[in-house]
């Protein structure tokens, strides 16, 4: 199965040239460090920044450049600095192409639950409803299962949504899956290297669908 970095890795493989591209929390801002050099993509951080560079290396830190999740950043060359109401703005008028975003829970209809569990403390929603609701597209990158070994891809969510019938894609440790909003279901399109469809089906506990030959992911 793959690592966090695995799902970062395949998940860039989705980015095209020319795109503005937001990196949710978690395990997409990975994605920063995959972008290959060829690829002329601007990332753009909710927070207020375009042009995203990755991670920087050690001892080259700035603790004044951060992305959304407060994790230190590069900026390159060409990059813009400003407000959160300026970028909230670029989000809702959908001048984003693609948000790659965490997720607790996924719908076999595309909804999904990234924000809260009932009972825990949380800060609020940040941007994901905005980002769910304005983006051209979106992509999850998401463990199948949680620590109980639960699957994560569900019927129905059972904790509070943050969007309804907008996730098509979802990257896993275990599959790449496309999502039926119309009719319900995870369509299985790649296998993780070694990782068989029977495991993958065992994991899922929405509606699952396997057709033909399922290919092995190219990282």
């Amino acid at each position: 199965m793959l690592d966090k970095n695995g799902i970062a890795k395949r998940i860039a493989k989705e980015i095209k040239n020319g795109y503005y591209v937001n990196l949710g929390i978690g395990i997409p801002t990975l994605v920063a460090n995959y972008i290959p050099e060829a690829i002329d993509v601007v990332l753009q951080s909710e927070n207020g920044l375009l042009g995203m560079g990755p991670f920087p290396k050690a001892g080259e830190e700035d603790a004044d450049l951060i992305n959304a999740g407060k994790q230190t950043i590069t900026m390159l060359p060409g990059s813009a600095v400003f407000d959160s109401a300026v970028s909230f703005g670029m989000i809702r008028a959908q001048k984003v192409d693609l948000t790659i975003l965490g997720a607790m829970e996924v719908s076999e209809y595309g909804d999904i639950a990234s924000w809260k569990i009932p009972g825990k403390l949380v800060k609020g929603m940040g941007g994901a409803m905005d980002l769910v609701a304005s983006a051209k597209n979106i992509i999850v990158a998401m463990q199948q299962t949680n620590k109980a070994g639960e699957s994560k891809l569900l019927p129905a969510c059972k904790l509070p949504l943050t969007g309804v019938r907008c996730i098509r894609k979802i990257v896993t440790e275990m599959a790449v899956f496309e999502v039926d909003v119309e009719n319900g279901g995870f369509h299985l399109r790649e296998r993780a290297p070694g990782v068989s469809v029977e495991e993958i089906r065992n994991a899922t506990a929405g509606k699952f669908i396997a057709a033909g030959d399922i290919p092995e992911m190219v990282l």
